[in-house]
Protein backbone atom coordinates (compact mmCIF):
# COMPACT_ATOMS: atom_id res chain seq x y z
CA UNK A 1 0.00 0.00 0.00
CA UNK A 2 1.32 3.42 -0.97
CA UNK A 3 1.62 6.03 1.79
CA UNK A 4 -0.18 9.27 1.06
CA UNK A 5 2.01 11.69 2.94
CA UNK A 6 1.32 15.31 2.16
CA UNK A 7 3.63 18.02 3.34
CA UNK A 8 1.98 21.23 4.40
CA UNK A 9 4.09 24.32 3.85
CA UNK A 10 5.19 26.12 7.02
CA UNK A 11 2.91 28.96 8.00
CA UNK A 12 4.20 32.42 7.16
CA UNK A 13 3.15 34.25 10.31
CA UNK A 14 4.48 32.97 13.63
CA UNK A 15 3.29 33.84 17.11
CA UNK A 16 5.83 34.11 19.97
CA UNK A 17 5.09 30.53 21.08
CA UNK A 18 5.73 29.30 17.53
CA UNK A 19 9.05 31.15 17.35
CA UNK A 20 10.07 29.72 20.72
CA UNK A 21 9.21 26.18 19.64
CA UNK A 22 10.76 26.29 16.17
CA UNK A 23 13.81 28.46 16.78
CA UNK A 24 14.44 28.03 20.51
CA UNK A 25 14.16 31.74 21.34
CA UNK A 26 12.42 32.01 24.72
CA UNK A 27 9.42 34.34 24.90
CA UNK A 28 11.12 36.51 27.53
CA UNK A 29 14.14 36.86 25.22
CA UNK A 30 11.82 37.79 22.35
CA UNK A 31 10.25 40.50 24.55
CA UNK A 32 13.66 42.00 25.29
CA UNK A 33 14.78 41.77 21.67
CA UNK A 34 11.60 43.54 20.50
CA UNK A 35 12.11 46.28 23.10
CA UNK A 36 15.70 46.73 21.92
CA UNK A 37 14.69 46.70 18.24
CA UNK A 38 16.87 43.65 17.55
CA UNK A 39 14.26 41.35 15.98
CA UNK A 40 11.78 42.07 13.16
CA UNK A 41 8.12 41.77 14.15
CA UNK A 42 4.64 43.08 13.44
CA UNK A 43 1.99 43.99 15.93
CA UNK A 44 -1.76 44.07 15.45
CA UNK A 45 -3.41 45.48 18.54
CA UNK A 46 -1.89 43.54 21.42
CA UNK A 47 -0.89 40.56 19.24
CA UNK A 48 2.71 40.06 18.12
CA UNK A 49 3.53 38.25 14.88
CA UNK A 50 6.79 37.30 13.20
CA UNK A 51 7.07 37.01 9.42
CA UNK A 52 8.93 33.76 8.77
CA UNK A 53 10.69 35.24 5.72
CA UNK A 54 11.98 38.20 7.74
CA UNK A 55 13.09 35.96 10.62
CA UNK A 56 14.95 33.69 8.17
CA UNK A 57 16.66 36.72 6.59
CA UNK A 58 17.46 38.14 10.06
CA UNK A 59 19.07 34.86 11.09
CA UNK A 60 21.06 34.65 7.85
CA UNK A 61 22.33 38.21 8.37
CA UNK A 62 23.57 37.20 11.83
CA UNK A 63 25.84 34.40 10.56
CA UNK A 64 29.28 34.73 12.10
CA UNK A 65 32.26 33.76 9.98
CA UNK A 66 35.59 33.25 11.68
Amino acid sequence: MKDNITMTPPKRWLRPADLAEEFGIAKATQDQMRSDGRIPYSKRGKFVFYDREKIDAWLEDAVMVS
